[in-house]
């Protein structure tokens, strides 16, 4: 380490005058540049860290926890950001160390301080290394980014100054220096070779290696899974197989298998869609068995996402271009010129440019925002296709012919089904489908096939209409420059593209919502919404609009003058659909005739173009017929509902909301209807209370929640059992002298846990409130124990990330809600309690009442429930050698529900004293 000090102050990058300051919850600890240590409460720190830059951890959340805005500091984070980009790293002390491959200990404040100082050691030698890697373009970016007042922007530059760069490239104009795409010829209709149960075995066979431990149960699943991979046996349906997998099965391995047998067989894709974003990861994992040489796992497995997912590159050049304009003013100008600089030194080395769960740092989002993220993706529907500058460079672009070409493409339930509904006569379409985490798949339809007619769906609309109105940095044109050179000799065209674009001024407009709720609304729809809002606060009660959840009402005896709103509003929106539709028409025509004379390119803009046309014309149309008919009967199919959705009490949108009573119905004639073979699986397709009836009846559940009802042709289905022993690795207990109400007492239950446990604990809440109150509450003492504690929706860091530092650190402790409950895969000691808060019921909202309306009553709601302890329990126990506790902190839980818990595991009803024992006795098993 002496060594990396001498090169870095050589090079001029004097980093050990820089005092260190590692922020905690309850104190400040500070290391000086003579190495003398000393810790000060929150206010005496402030003071400190305000009168001169410090070297930091995250200065996004030391400023939180300082109770300030911002803070002037040299954050290591982005230093590493900078030094080593498109590399994954924990933003955590130890994580820095880890990525470093540094021999630190990063356990006390005071390790942590030292640790901050060493990394920011090692990063700027690395950059000072003949052998530096990331050089290409670095000089540039960190110039601007020295410019514009990066507090980094000296040390870096003076690391880089010793050596010549002699790409000479410009980093900024990162595009120039992307490898184009290159076309590929169109892959032939795809064979229908069968997968034979024995060679689907052969294969797990060797994923799994020659010392690998034979697990009957994967064998079996395997086998079945070739149901999926068989030519189809009637016109009518697919292949379905339900397949339910207890945690420990292999089902991953196990449908890899025949997946990938059958797409080198028929020379053809199999996509595997899931439903959390860490599961994607984890399969991307999972197949460098399958492929063990990266370059080959380049070409055979697709990871494939949104285009909302990928980073778009004219949105980073003009975003990037306006920031520069700015660049020396401070504030958010220099936050920018940060955020950017460091954007453009991950795309350039970027795997394929995926920000939202790829390789892109995804504290980033905390340190800026996730608007200024999500700004320079494809979020909007605003692609030029061809017609942009950075085409053939394009990341989406990429993405999509990769996959046409790969064997295994790794997708997501959304993707899977709007790709279903918006080309579903498109050859190309995927035939075989496997959906993990298949339990999901009714939400994901819900909201895959759900229609709101809002403000800022319409205002979406309007800007992907007319483009940005008002002056900006960001990216936002019209369909006017889309489509002037595809209409340009066409004047029919034009005539309907000038028709629509005057028609959109009646959508909301910037700004839309401060009118309504000011009641000066601009526009048909904006005074529409007006009516919405009106209606639903009337038949609100006090102690709704106080809270600081959504609001709702029935559509049902409108207020008056809503109906008249509705059909002036339904008038307008048929003069948006009708052009709409028309220019699809017109630009289908020109497609047609003049095929024989058009390049590939101008055809690929006119397809997206007549593609995006009709599925909002559609859209729109939809919007039409539910405007119109307020004051109408809702058809059977659908629950149609009032809202003014809230986030802590401010209101964000306003709208008609339409879903499907039962989602699984569109799902199952667009989705797997259109497919030849599908397989759908998870641990807890399920419910518990279902398996001991007869076996038709044990699959109700999972023929509901998955669309397999809907179909002619019924499914195959199998269960294969857990290999783990739950009633020896596991305790369950009830706590029923916990008043659940009392927010104190609920905090200090679990203080009392967390520290029985010695940690490895994970906090489970029905409701964010309940969350942060708890937490504001046991994280000093945790942390003075030595016991780090994260928390979703506290922490200014994505879930997936605040997983994964839960997973490194054995003995931290993370609250979290559903998508945490959902998203965890934590094997080993870093897991061995869970704690619940309360039983968690489906909120009980309109759209809800419909629903246990239609599927059962009071057994739907337990149905539900008895699925999400399922679950949550489920993340205790991954591998042979787990053990843990689940506790209830809720005395009310009913003995119906707990039927979601394996056979034969015992339930303890019980008191607090009691379950802290048993937690203490059981989890040193683990420890």
């Amino acid at each position: 380490m002496e060594d990396l000090v001498l090169q870095a102050e050589m090079e001029g990058a004097d980093i050990q005058a820089v005092p260190v300051a590692h922020v905690g919850i309850r104190t400040v600890t500070f290391l000086d540049p003579d190495g003398v240590i000393e810790e000060l409460d929150l206010d005496d720190g402030l003071s400190r860290v305000s009168k001169t830059p410090h070297l930091v951890l995250n200065r996004v959340m030391a400023a939180r926890r300082l109770g300030i805005g911002s803070l002037q500091a040299y954050d290591v984070l982005e230093l590493f950001a900078f030094v080593r980009p498109a590399r994954f790293c924990l933003p955590t002390a130890s994580g820095l160390v880890a990525a470093l491959s540094l021999d630190l200990a990063a356990r006390t404040e005071e390790d942590m301080c030292m640790a901050l100082r060493a990394c920011a050691v090692r990063l700027l030698a690395d950059l000072a290394s003949e052998t530096y890697r990331y050089r290409a373009g670095s000089g540039r970016v960190a110039t601007a980014m020295a410019r514009a007042g990066w507090l980094w922007g000296a040390p870096v530059m003076s690391a880089l100054s010793g050596l010549r760069d002699d790409s000479r490239e410009d980093g900024l104009a990162v595009w120039s220096a992307l490898p184009d795409w290159e076309e590929t010829v169109p892959p032939p209709p795809p064979g229908d070779d069968p997968v034979e149960p024995d060679d689907s075995k052969n294969r797990l066979a060797q994923l799994l290696g020659d010392n690998s431990e034979e697990r009957e149960g994967q064998r079996r699943y395997a086998a079945a899974a070739t149901h999926a991979f068989r030519p189809r046996e009637f016109a009518e349906g697919p292949n379905l197989q339900l397949l339910e997998a207890g945690t420990g099965t292999g089902k991953t391995l196990g449908y890899i298998a025949p997946a990938s047998l059958w797409a080198e067989n028929n020379d053809a894709a199999v996509w595997i869609a899931t439903y959390t974003k860490n599961l994607q990861r984890q399969l991307d994992q999972e197949l460098s068995r399958l492929y063990p040489d990266p370059r080959i796992k380049q070409k055979r497995a697709v990871i494939r996402k949104g285009r909302e997912n990928y980073a778009c590159l004219l949105n980073i050049e003009e975003t990037l271009r306006a920031v520069m304009m700015r660049a020396g003013m401070q504030g958010a100008a220099l936050n920018d010129m940060i955020l950017m600089g460091l954007v453009v030194r991950w795309a350039r080395f970027s795997r394929d440019g995926d920000m939202i769960g790829g390789d892109f740092p995804s504290w980033l989002g905390g340190h800026f925002g996730l608007g200024r993220i999500a700004g320079l993706t494809d979020r909007r529907g605003e692609c030029l296709y061809s017609a942009c500058a950075h085409y053939r460079k394009c990341f989406i672009e990429k993405a999509v012919r990769r996959s046409r070409q790969a064997d295994l493409v790794v997708a997501n339930h959304a993707l899977v089904m709007v790709q279903a509904a918006t080309r579903m006569d498109d050859p190309d379409m995927p035939r075989r489908l496997v959906f993990d985490e298949g339990h999901h798949l009714f939400d994901a339809a819900d909201s895959a096939f759900a229609v709101h007619l809002s403000g800022q769906e319409g205002a979406d609309l309007r800007r992907w209409i007319r483009g940005k109105e008002q002056a900006g940095s960001t990216r936002a044109r019209g369909l006017k420059s889309r489509m002037d050179e595809l209409t340009a000799d066409d004047p029919e065209a034009r005539q309907h593209l000038d028709w629509l674009l005057e028609s959109a001024r009646s959508l909301p407009g910037e700004g839309w919502l401060s009118r309504v709720t000011g009641a000066v609304a601009a526009t048909e729809f904006e005074k529409f919404l007006m009516f919405v809002r009106a209606q639903v606060m009337a038949r609100s009660s006090e102690r709704d609009t106080r809270g600081g959840h959504g609001l709702e009402a029935s559509v049902a005896d409108p207020v008056e003058g809503f109906i008249d709103a509705g059909a002036r509003l339904s008038l307008k929106l048929d003069d948006i659909q009708k052009p709409m539709t028309a220019l699809a028409v017109s630009l289908k025509r020109k497609l047609i005739e003049d095929g024989d004379m058009l390049d590939s390119g101008t055809r690929g803009r006119l397809e997206s173009a007549i593609r995006s046309l009709t599925l909002r014309a559609e859209m729109v149309k939809l919007w039409v017929s539910m405007a119109a008919s307020i004051g109408e009967k809702v058809p059977d199919e659908f629950v149609e509902w009032l809202e003014v959705d809230r986030i802590q009490g401010r209101e964000r949108d306003i709208g008609v909301f339409r879903h499907f009573v039962d989602p699984t119905k569109p799902f199952a004639d667009v989705v797997l209807s259109q497919c030849h073979g599908a397989l759908i699986t998870s641990a807890t397709l399920r419910d518990h209370k279902d398996k001991n009836a007869e076996d038709s009846v044990s699959w109700y559940s999972a023929d509901v929640r998955t669309g397999a009802q809907h179909l002619m042709i019924a499914p195959k289905r199998l269960s294969v059992s857990s290999p783990f022993d739950y009633q020896k690795q596991t305790k369950v207990l009830i706590v029923g002298d916990v008043n659940k109400n009392d927010p104190e007492q609920v905090a200090a239950a679990y203080r009392s846990l967390f520290l029985a446990s010695g940690g490895g604990a994970l906090g489970l809440f029905t409701a964010i409130s309940r969350l942060r109150s708890t937490y504001a509450a046991i994280a000093p003492d945790l942390e003075h124990l030595g016991l780090p504690l994260f928390a979703q929706h506290v922490d200014p860091i994505d879930t997936a990330t605040l997983v994964d530092m839960f997973r490194d650190e054995k003995d931290a402790c993370l609250l979290g809600t559903d998508a945490v409950r959902d998203g965890v895969d934590v094997p080993g000691t870093s897991l061995r309690l869970i704690v619940f808060d309360r039983v968690p019921w489906p909120r009980p909202n309109l759209l809800h009442r419909a629903r246990r309306a239609a599927f059962g009553g009071r057994h739907y709601d337990e149905m539900l429930t008895r699925l999400k302890l399922g679950q949550a329990y489920g993340r205790l126990v991954r591998r042979a050698d787990d053990y843990g506790c689940f506790v209830m902190l809720d005395g009310q839980t009913p003995t119906r529900l707990l039927d979601a818990f394996p056979d034969g595991v015992e339930v303890q009803r019980l008191g607090l004293q009691e379950a802290v024992e048993i937690v203490r006795d059981f989890t040193d098993l683990k420890r």
